[in-house]
């Protein structure tokens, strides 16, 4: 006969807090205080200027109700480290905001901690902090960033000159069309799951050596066309692409020219965009990959800025202008 169980103690600890040690400690590192406190205390780098950005996340808009918990979790941590890779600076900690609604299991919260954690280990960082909430909508995840630089080395969006090169990293398009593939119906072939895997899981270029090289920089999220206008309007310049020097990968090839504006105006590419001096794209053309935290990725001239309307411009392989429905992915 089996002894009888002795009864475990019931917690004294509130459910949101006890909630919070159960799935959150875990990540929590020294900054966090074991998350016993009303806020993180960090002790930036010697000698670094500290760089912080913060991105949301909405259920059925930035992701499918669908998507694994662990991708959605690394996810949310990748678009940030995008936002940093674009100014050159480097991981230090996160802080996340999560408004659970009643849908959302403690398996389902299990398993997006576990994607965290997985991506905490490959970026070196960790949760300094953050609040819990309920809500009656959808899914709200909204995680701030915590990052460091050589003083004077961020990579701002401004600093581009006439005649300077416009660069891109990696491919894009995969990430819109991913999302057009996970949606369905659509007659967009993914056989291989390779385009709903580069929506579903970003690659932020963390570690991108630019500076000295970039005039400016910023991640692709919203959107090439849409994202390169930014750059133009910050630089009081006209930028020209050339739509046949984008880069795709084999499966966006494959998807064919009607597919060409989702590709350019899609979004959820976070990849970086980035000006470069005609003095230092020799540097550039000498070493077609880069090296990032997570290997090395390549990059490509897709065109340039010049004097004119701060604008963009696309035209293709002889020079004819493309004209799309729209630009990019609007907030608002």
């Amino acid at each position: 006969m089996t002894a009888p169980q002795a009864p475990q103690p019931k917690s004294d600890l509130p459910r949101e807090f006890a909630f919070i040690r159960r799935h959150f400690a875990a990540l929590a590192g020294p900054a966090a205080l074991n998350l016993r406190d009303d806020a993180a205390v960090f002790l930036p780098p010697a000698g670094r200027e500290m760089v912080m950005a913060v991105d949301a996340m909405v259920e059925n808009v930035h992701f499918l109700p669908t998507d694994p918990p662990d991708l959605i979790g690394r996810k949310l941590l990748r678009c940030n480290l995008s936002d940093l890779a674009a100014m050159g600076a480097a991981p230090e900690g996160w802080l996340l905001a999560f408004a659970r609604p009643p849908h959302i299991t403690e398996d389902w919260v299990a398993q997006f901690c576990t994607g965290l954690a997985q991506d905490q280990a490959v970026f070196g960082l960790s949760l300094m902090g953050g609040d819990t909430t309920s809500t009656s909508g959808p899914l709200v995840l909204s995680l701030t960033i915590v990052g460091s630089v050589t003083p004077g080395q961020a990579i701002r969006r401004c600093g581009a000159r006439a005649g300077d090169g416009l660069w891109v990293t990696g491919t894009i398009g995969d990430g819109a069309l991913g999302l057009r593939a996970l949606q369905g119906p659509a007659p967009l072939p993914d056989p291989t799951g390779y385009l709903a895997q580069r929506y579903r899981l970003p690659q932020p270029r963390v570690g991108l050596p630019l500076y000295g090289m970039a005039s400016a920089a910023m991640d692709v999220s919203d959107g090439l066309v849409q994202d390169a206008g930014h750059l133009a309007r910050e630089n009081a310049l006209h930028v020209r692409i050339c739509a046949d020097r984008v880069p795709l990968s084999a499966p966006a090839r494959a998807a064919g020219e009607e597919w060409l504006q989702t590709c350019l105006t899609g979004g959820d590419d976070y990849e970086i965009l980035f000006a470069v001096p005609p003095e230092q794209e020799h540097q550039l053309l000498s070493h077609p990959y880069l090296p990032t935290r997570c290997g090395d990725v390549p990059v490509t001239r897709i065109g340039h800025f010049e004097k004119g309307p701060p604008c963009v411009s696309v035209v293709d392989g002889a020079g004819r202008a493309l004209h799309f429905k729209t630009s990019g992915w609007s907030h608002l």
